[in-house]
């Protein structure tokens, strides 16, 4: 491995570098996004089913936000009904939609900067075929052709050129896996943040209606009673 290094030159550094920053990006974006940590499976149904009565108490929230990204979208919608448990639908939303950007600042974390290095790789495989182009042309004098300069300008050529390739088709290939499997978890969270929201606005709703129900009764006896005298 140290003999082809070598015989690549120094445009293979730069190359070494990207490689290592591309492999530790994809493995920390592997373990980030798997989906017991951004988007669990059934955790909406069991927010819809804990706050059926009531909204849960703080350290209940604040557990559900440490459970994941969802959960702590979920959980903005959970603190916002307990400050005020008749906040209006679009102040709800707006409290969801903020946590939302932040929850895919999250998951975004790092792609462009693997999806820089697949486009960089490439160039920086074509930077050293020049460089080994020119230490072809370097080889060529008046007496006549210098191998040893001439097979290390082709070592440098070839070698650049294929660790680009291999730097940038992997890169790629993740960066756009990645992609994916955000937009899906995007779509997941819309879909849950609405059904949380549907249910707290018309949980708030049914609490308002009741009471004013309540409170509407000893008018309607105090009214009787003064019919009757």
């Amino acid at each position: 491995m140290f003999s082809i290094i070598q015989a690549a030159g120094w445009p293979i550094w730069p190359l070494l570098l990207c490689s290592v920053v591309a492999l530790a990006l994809i493995i920390e974006r592997l373990v980030s996004l798997r989906t017991s940590r951004v988007a669990p499976e059934s955790l909406i149904e069991e927010v819809l089913g804990v706050t059926q009565l009531q909204i849960p108490s703080g350290d209940v929230v604040n557990k559900l936000a440490e459970n994941s990204l969802l959960g702590q979208v979920l959980a903005s919608g959970l603190r916002a009904a307990q400050t005020d448990a008749r906040l209006s639908e679009p102040r709800m939303r707006q409290v969801f939609e903020l946590a939302g950007r932040h929850a895919i600042h999250q998951m975004e974390r790092y792609l462009n900067t693997l999806g820089t290095i697949s486009a960089a790789a490439p160039l920086l495989g074509l930077l050293g075929t020049v460089v080994g182009m020119i230490e072809i042309f370097g080889s060529q004098g008046p007496t006549g052709n210098n191998p040893t300069m001439l097979a290390h300008g082709i070592s440098i050529a070839l070698y650049n050129t294929a660790f680009g390739l291999i730097i940038a088709i992997p890169s790629l290939m993740f960066y756009r896996y990645f992609r994916g499997r955000v937009e899906a978890y995007v779509v997941d969270m819309e879909q849950a943040s609405e059904r949380l929201l549907n249910h707290l606005t018309s949980r708030g709703s049914s609490s308002s209606s009741t009471s004013s129900a309540s409170s509407a009764a000893p008018a309607a006896r105090s009214s009787s009673k003064a019919a009757a005298k």
